[in-house]
């Protein structure tokens, strides 16, 4: 097995991480949470087990590591094969838009496209900085945060079913100074908001179907599965949201959501819905946009 192999002879960085990618690929792991690739994990770990930055200039990979180092990287190397826990979760934090989050196995990993929109203050979409958000379906609180922090005259309502979930999330908004600005709501979906209207609903609700959630490798099984798993196209949350969310969408607002790469089961359960669906340069996409009023003109037309 790949968590008995040998590593005695290894005294820098950069063997530490050659070792740890070679015994990532021989364990099979999957990588889908941060990283693409075994090597960049295995850089990831070796350094955040050594306290050291992700930018280190290349030189300090050849510096030898004592053996107090050398037992926490292994540790925690041995740690990812042997539970098959995402790094993000092993470590307990994980940057999205620039910032740092704290995360446990009650939120989803952020991994969100949206947080490329939230950089380019969702244009060209948005024509007015929005003064009120809702981060729905918000896990950690990474979306509804990230946006407080990219317009900070705003105020944000972030919404989560999970109280777990939601202890997470406000413990984010502390992190981060925006107790102020900054909400969390445990609600089911619009539940709890009263008569609160927004310029700019965001949401990355669950959308895996039941089969394809079923199948998922043990690195995805590790998250929630109420933040992923919806029905038997997984579509059941969106439906929710996309009927509920004229209510609280102002006329000129809009609705961002992410329903990854399931845009076929969407096409399927929402014919002829206004969706635009915007382009990615870092990747990813499986997301719509949709202004308030033509959200409000197909709800009533169903």
């Amino acid at each position: 097995m790949a968590a008995t192999q040998s590593t005695q002879g290894l005294n820098t960085v950069r063997d530490w991480v050659r070792w740890g990618a070679s015994a990532f690929s021989r364990a099979g792991l999957y990588f889908g949470h941060g990283t693409d690739n075994a090597l960049d994990e295995a850089y990831h770990l070796v350094l955040a087990a050594l306290h050291l930055p992700f930018d280190l200039p290349a030189v300090y990979l050849e510096a030898s590591i004592c053996p107090e180092e050398a037992q926490a990287v292994s540790a925690l190397l041995h740690k990812r094969i042997q539970t098959r826990l995402p790094a993000p979760y092993l470590l307990g934090r994980i940057d999205f838009c620039g910032m740092e989050f704290e995360i446990d196995q009650s939120v989803l990993i952020p991994r969100s496209p949206i947080g490329e929109m939230i950089a380019q203050d969702f244009q060209p979409w948005l024509t007015e900085t929005p003064q009120s958000i809702l981060d729905l379906c918000a896990g950690s609180g990474c979306i509804g945060i990230a946006c407080a922090a990219q317009f900070p005259d705003s105020r944000v309502d972030l919404v989560e079913i999970d109280s777990k979930a939601a202890a997470v999330c406000e413990r984010n908004i502390e992190k981060h100074g925006l107790e102020q600005r900054c909400c969390c709501v445990v609600s089911d979906l619009f539940a709890q908001l009263g008569g609160a209207t927004y310029d700019l609903i965001v949401s990355n609700p669950p959308y895996v179907p039941q089969s394809v959630w079923a199948e998922l490798p043990d690195e995805y099984q590790h998250e929630p599965r109420i933040a992923l798993e919806a029905g038997a196209d997984g579509m059941a949350l969106v439906e929710q949201i996309l009927h509920q969310a004229a209510d609280y969408l102002k006329t000129d607002g809009l609705l961002v959501c992410e329903i990854g790469a399931f845009t076929q089961e969407f096409e399927q359960r929402f014919e002829r819905f206004p969706a635009t669906w915007p382009e990615f340069e870092n990747g990813g996409g499986g997301v719509f946009v949709v202004g308030g009023e033509d959200l409000m003109r197909w709800r009533e037309q169903r």
